[in-house]
């Protein structure tokens, strides 16, 4: 077999260019964060706001005996995971949307289920935005006297992005 010299050399370096670059995508440098935004006027079109991560090392317990009591310190889970993206203050007189949602929450805290009892169907990205809310806060604090729990909050979502939940509402104008 007759091969030309340049050829195999071309083929060398682009091998050697591929290797290159996938060693260099194995290294361990983290990127940097990105800046803080500055405060501003709130967006007038609904999207999403980027989550809160908040590194959890143990999952809390609820020491709540009913679902009614737990829906508190399921609220306060939340709120804790997506401080930038709370409402702060007083909801305007018009929301964009409201959803009741139901979540089944296993002894370990574990989402297991979520069932919508009142959807903001006008609004499918708000319903896929807090399920995606929901099952990224799990684990929820594990309900300790319960072994499970079933608890219903609803959801007041601006047309910013941000919400609240009607456990912890700040009220309504």
């Amino acid at each position: 077999m007759k091969y030309r010299l340049g050829a195999i050399s071309s083929a060398l370096a682009a091998l050697a260019t591929g290797i290159v670059a996938l060693v260099a995508g194995c290294s361990s440098q983290r990127p940097e964060p990105p800046a803080e935004e500055k405060p501003g006027p709130i967006a007038a079109t609904p999207g999403p706001v980027a989550p809160a991560v908040t590194p959890r090392a143990t999952v809390a317990k609820s020491n709540a005996g009913n679902a009614r009591a737990y829906r508190q310190d399921a609220a306060h889970h939340l709120y804790d995971l997506n401080r930038n993206r709370i409402y702060k203050g007083r909801l305007p007189p018009m929301l964009y949307a409201i959803g009741v949602l139901q979540v089944e929450v296993d002894g370990r805290g574990n989402v297991h289920h979520l069932n919508w009892m009142r959807a903001p169907k006008h609004a499918p990205e708000v319903v896929a935005e807090i399920e995606r809310t929901v099952r990224a806060a799990s684990p929820f604090p594990a309900p300790a006297r319960m072994g499970k729990v079933v608890y219903t909050d609803t959801w007041l979502w601006h047309k910013s992005g941000r919400f609240q939940l009607d456990t912890l509402t700040e009220g309504q104008d």
